[in-house]
């Protein structure tokens, strides 16, 4: 995947242990979302994801709130 010009990538700490199944539905439902250009759990660092996004059409605070309202807890650590 090339990087846009306007793409920012960001870390985000997952407050609480998720499996597998539940990882993929979030980076699942964060591709989805207009704007995202990727989402991935770190490998064995399953509390962090990195999320790379188009800072034209979403802020950082867009994307922390997509993953809340997947009933997650989580913040934001800041950009790569």
């Amino acid at each position: 995947m090339s990087k846009e010009l306007n793409d920012v990538e960001l870390v985000i700490h997952i407050n609480e242990t998720l499996g597998e199944s539940r990882r993929d539905e979030l980076t699942s439902s964060l591709k989805s979302k207009e704007g995202i250009r990727s989402a991935e759990f770190c490998p064995l660092r399953y509390h962090l994801m990195r999320v790379s996004y188009d800072r034209v059409n979403l802020t950082s605070q867009d994307v922390l709130h997509h993953v809340n309202d997947q009933s997650i807890n989580a913040q934001l650590i800041g950009p790569v």
